[in-house]
């Protein structure tokens, strides 16, 4: 199966999570969608990564996304996870994690996201399958992915990096800007190319040009 690119169409799938069973494409329905893996419950990086995603559950709710981890064990796993993640995020900050959490025991929907890790053959369960690579999918309304990450084991992952490229992407959706390096939200950002220097004096009437293809303009956003 080949690798799922940017622009591609994330596969849809059925699957029981720790909130109920959905169909993907319809749980994200009109929403942004950030799916991200797990190599197993009860593991240490992983649980701290699930406490932070569930004390920043406002930040993903003004921007219209919806978050759902996926693990490489079942519901009854999963539900104890909960309680530990709850517990030691609660050492941080309060931490009620509410968004689903997919069981995928049989690595179906790991297969389907090419999640695995087939190359480390060291890297196995009790059953001798592969375990999950931590990856990220940031999904649009379109069912489109936008972004993919794949972290080591060993490294967390940063939510304030992944937070940062949605809002990239939903200013670009709205507005015919791109974002520059190391860009945070209310900063200044870059005028798409395709965009004439009469249709910015309209669009960005404070736009400025610093070469002859790099035009930098303010953007008020919510």
């Amino acid at each position: 199966m080949p690798s799922l690119r940017l622009g591609n169409i994330a596969p849809d799938f059925e699957a029981q999570t720790t909130t109920g069973p959905i169909k993907f494409h319809e749980w994200i329905g009109n929403s942004w969608a950030i799916l991200f893996s797990h190599p197993g419950d009860f593991t240490p990086v992983c649980t701290t990564e699930l406490g932070e995603v569930a004390r920043r559950a406002k930040d993903f709710e003004k921007r219209n996304v919806k978050v759902i981890g996926i693990s490489a064990n079942g519901l009854d796993e999963h539900e104890k996870w909960v309680k530990d993640i709850n517990e030691y995020g609660g050492q941080v900050g309060p931490t009620d994690v509410q968004f689903p959490i997919i069981a995928d025991p049989d690595r179906k929907i790991s297969t389907l996201y090419d999640m695995l890790d087939e190359q480390d053959a060291t890297n196995r369960d009790a059953k001798g399958l592969p375990f999950t690579i931590r990856t990220v999918f940031v999904i649009d309304p379109k069912k489109t992915i936008r972004l993919t990450l794949a972290y080591p084991a060993s490294t967390g992952r940063n939510f304030d990096e992944i937070i940062r490229v949605v809002d990239s992407l939903q200013i670009g959706d709205k507005n015919r800007v791109t974002t520059p390096v190391n860009w945070k939200k209310g900063e200044d950002v870059i005028v798409h190319p395709t965009v004439t220097n009469d249709e910015a004096k309209t669009l960005f009437p404070e736009f400025r040009q610093h070469l002859p293809y790099l035009r930098t303009t303010p953007l008020k956003v919510e």
